[in-house]
């Protein structure tokens, strides 16, 4: 039982995998970001050449 409560109390002090975590959120936060603008984009681009196909004979 001790070497439990020791390993989480050596988990709970440890740092680096916070570090790592916090990383890992701001990627997927940035990913996130990235999708919803490219999406936006290509709908935007999308009508863009269906006007332009619209007005080719």
């Amino acid at each position: 039982m001790k070497t439990l409560k020791h390993a989480v109390a050596r988990f709970v002090r440890e740092e680096e995998g916070v570090t790592a975590i916090e990383y890992g959120l701001i990627a997927g936060l940035i990913a996130v970001v990235i999708i919803a603008s490219v999406t936006s984009l290509g709908k935007k681009i999308a009508g863009v050449f269906n006007s332009v196909t619209a007005v080719l004979p």
